[in-house]
This record gives structure tokens, sequence and C-alpha cells, in this order.
């Protein structure tokens, strides 16, 4: 064996340190086209960005952005000093127009949200649609994002995923949410809060079936976590450890799982109040592949209420 150290050795961290710096300065020293860039930003750890997020963020007319407190961070981190304006879901159609217009004076201007990648669970569809309506650049600066993070360290399949963001806050809502979604045939991403994280996993355990899961909290950071068990026991766990950060639930496929009752009220509940007793049992028996009798008696039950 050499004694010679290796290619990779810290020795060549100040020669890798000056690359970076030397890299990031070139692209800053060419052109940057006028549009609208999509700059994914650290969903964490600021050290999570790419040297083109950096560069674009350093040649940008102007930032929108969800919190202009909290995007000021990053950005005295880097020293960009490019003028930050909110755009966030409570002001979207106010601030669109003068996006737009900052567009149409060939400006070059970035959208980024409080973390990971813009338009995932964030607004902006409308942006991007009217910004490309009217023939502008619209350019994706990829990086991080925690839906992805997640995933990939979930242990839970990754050939197909579906990505629903936020359940409904209100228990009955929410349920019938996940009930819509207990035939998707791939691996359920979620995003949650930690004050509702153990009655979340509680529903979804009662509507999807006590699949395997994975819960990510504070992906990134000091503290990250990924707790993998079975919805059943990661929300009796949370319920007796509630949690802090942000988190990320990873729910297994259905595979050849049994249709629960609790599924089945889940989707009978707004069904019957659109349609009559015998068509929304017709419905529900139809989306779950399960005998119409079945839901019938279910719905009957349901009809009747609690026995006193």
């Amino acid at each position: 064996m050499s004694d010679e150290e290796p290619e990779n050795s810290t020795n060549d961290a100040p020669a890798t340190t000056a690359r970076v710096a030397f890299e990031i300065e070139r692209q800053i020293g060419l052109p940057l086209a006028p549009g609208l860039y999509l700059v994914a930003t650290p969903i964490g750890h600021l050290a999570d960005i790419t040297l083109r997020a950096v560069a674009t963020l350093a040649r940008a007319d102007v930032i929108y952005c969800e919190d202009t407190r909290h995007s000021r961070t990053l950005l005295a981190h880097y020293a960009i000093r490019a003028p930050l304006r909110p755009y966030h879901e409570h002001n979207a159609d106010e601030q669109r127009p003068r996006v737009l217009k900052d567009l149409d004076d060939g400006r070059v201007v970035a959208l980024i949200s409080d973390a990971g990648t813009p338009l995932v669970s964030d607004p902006g569809f409308k942006l991007v649609r009217e910004a490309t309506a009217r023939g502008h650049l619209v350019t994706a600066i990829p990086g991080p994002s925690a839906t992805l993070a997640a995933l990939s360290v979930a242990g839970q399949p990754t050939d197909a995923f579906f990505f629903a963001g936020f359940l409904p806050a209100k228990g009955g809502a929410r349920k019938s949410r996940a009930a819509e979604l207990a035939a998707v045939p791939g691996t359920l991403v979620f995003f949650e809060a930690p004050t509702r994280l153990a009655q979340t996993l509680a529903d979804l355990a009662a509507v999807l079936g006590n699949r395997p899961a994975a819960v990510a909290r504070e992906l990134t950071k000091l503290h990250e976590e990924v707790r993998r068990a079975p919805l059943a026991d990661l929300a009796q766990d949370f319920e007796s450890n509630p949690p802090k950060g942000e988190v990320v639930i990873v729910v297994a496929p259905p595979g050849d799982i049994e249709v629960s009752d609790a599924m089945i009220e889940a989707k009978l509940t707004p069904a019957l109040e659109d349609l009559s007793l015998r068509d929304a049992s017709r419905v529900v028996a139809d989306a779950l592949h399960i005998p119409k009798a079945r839901v019938y008696d279910l719905a009957l039950a349901m009809k009747r209420g609690p026995r006193s």
C-alpha cells in the first residue's frame, strides 16, 4: 500500500473551496436572460444549495419569496443583495401583476419558497401559467426537496409515489381524503404539522389499514430523525412523545390489504351527502372493489346513528 495521501484528502479542501468560488464567480460573470427563475433553496442546512442557485440569485434583479425575514437569512449568508419582495398565498393575486410587469420590463426575476422547491405545496403555478402565456422564459433551478429527501430515506417503494401535501385539519375531512387516496397504486407522501401528527397517523391507520410507514422530521437539520414502523405504532409513539419541527409522512402502497369498515365509512360520509343510500353504496362498492351488500349495511347503520 502506498503511504501517499488519497486524491480526496482533506489537504485538498482549500483547492476545492477555490474551485467552488471560481465556478460561482464565473457564472455570475455570464449574462442571465430575462425571465422567471424558480430557484430551489435549502430545507434546513444552508450548505444544501447549488452553485447555480447561488449564481442565479446573485444576478437576479428582484427575488420574490414567501417570507422576506426568513429568506433574508439565506441571502445574507451568501452575500446576495438583490431586493426581496413577498409572494405568498395571501397576496399572490395582488402581487402577480407586479411580477408580470417586472417580466414585461425585461428583468431577471427569481421566485423562492421558505424552503425547498418552489410550487411544491406553495403558491406559484398561476404565475408560471401567466408568464408562459405571455411568452416569458420560465426556468427551473433544481435542488432540495423535502418530499424527495423523505422518500429516499423512508425505505418504501419509490418507483411510483403520490405527493398529497397537507391533509385537512379536521378529522372527518381528513379521513375522507385518506379514503380517496386508499387505492392509489404507489407510495403516499404527506406534509403534516407536528401538533396534528399523532392524530393524522391514527386516522391514516384507521382508513388505509396498518401499512408500513415512515415519519421524517427536521430533515437535513441538526436533530434530523426518521422513524419507520406501521402506522398505528407510529401514532401511539408520537401520541406519548409529541414531535417538534417540520414533518413528512411516507406511507407504503396498498398491496393486498383488507378493506376496513373505517375505510368504507370514510368514503360513504361524503357520498351520502349528495346521493341516495342505494347510489352511494354502489359508488363506494365500485371504488373499493367490494360487495355492495357490505357497503349498504354499513350505510344503513350510519343513517341510523349510534345506538342509545
